[in-house]
């Protein structure tokens, strides 16, 4: 079918499960499902899949594996494989092991800045300088996430210019990629365009941005729609919804990547994704995590006990 005007032929998945998906489940999932779980989104079609997080094993105990995993995925060829890195030990450990991609993170709010980087907001700024300009040197990508762009669980409403000012900051820095994310979800499609509308005017153009919605109001997919008709064409997403935030409890899962391919495959929007595979995939990690998938589209083509 003909994409409809105003939308793009193409969408770039930025598929985040192994990561952000995985970060905060409570029981440690092993790393041989890992290698797994980011094979089989690799098999399904993902051409960008984070594979993890390179912070200290205190801060984020999931991810504590990241040496032990990364090696198990150097067969995927033609996949990229960006890995998050917090400061300069761990682009360290990233580097040391062949990683061609990273990202850090920054937050738009001073309270984010402290529960998630026990830092104010320049101060994290400064913190990353070196590890942007290293990575560079390094001929590596960066990618700069950017939480709490619409709404801080403390702070309330984030206005537009503090966002705006911190996103610039990061992309004088060097950062390849900005990904806007709405942590705890309280984005609406009026705040999405006054955003990007903002960030183009302050001379960060759309291929610089990608999108990362949270569904605590039910408004991802809505937030996405608004983001492509603006002109972006990468969306974060996470295999079967999983995911939210070790350091703000109020944030929900990502938005479930096979609901956001669902809505563009029926757009006729290109992603080279195999919505069947993915749905057979996120079926399979829900049953090592041994609960359902928050996904509504993987609940809606999954057959219910009596059918199986």
């Amino acid at each position: 079918m003909a994409v409809p005007d105003g939308y793009p032929a193409r969408v770039r998945i930025h598929e985040v499960g192994p990561r952000d998906g995985l970060q905060n489940e409570p029981e440690v999932v092993p790393v041989a499902v890992k290698a797994e779980f980011v094979h089989r989104l690799a098999d399904a079609g993902l051409t960008t899949i984070e594979a993890t997080s390179f912070v200290h094993p205190k801060w984020v105990p999931q991810l504590a594996d990241a040496e032990e995993l990364f090696p198990l995925l150097r067969d995927l060829d033609g996949v990229r494989l960006p890995v998050l890195v917090p400061n300069e030990r761990g682009l360290d450990r990233a580097l040391a092991l062949g990683a061609r991609e990273v990202a850090v993170f920054a937050s738009a709010t001073e309270s984010f800045a402290r529960a998630n980087l026990n830092r104010t907001v320049d101060e994290s700024l400064v913190m990353f300088t070196p590890v942007v300009a290293r990575a560079i040197d390094a001929e590596v990508p960066v990618r700069g996430y950017l939480s709490m762009c619409f709404g801080d669980p403390w702070e309330g409403e984030v206005p537009v210019a503090q966002v705006v000012r911190v996103a610039r900051r990061l992309v004088d820095l060097g950062c390849a990629e900005l990904s806007l994310g709405d942590t705890i979800g309280v984005a609406t499609p009026g705040r999405v365009t006054e955003l990007l509308t903002a960030l183009n005017e302050a001379g960060v153009p759309d291929d610089r941005l990608a999108v990362h919605f949270h569904d605590t109001y039910g408004q991802a997919l809505a937030n996405t729609l608004t983001a492509l008709r603006h002109g972006v064409t990468t969306v974060d997403a996470s295999a079967g919804g999983l995911g939210g935030c070790p350091f703000a409890g109020s944030a929900t899962g990502n938005l479930a990547t096979e609901d956001l391919l669902w809505m563009l495959d029926g757009l006729g929007v290109e992603t080279g994704v195999d919505l069947g595979r993915l749905v057979a995939t996120s079926r399979w990690l829900a049953d090592h995590l041994g609960r359902p998938s928050p996904s509504r589209t993987v609940r809606a083509l999954s057959p219910s006990p009596t059918q199986e």
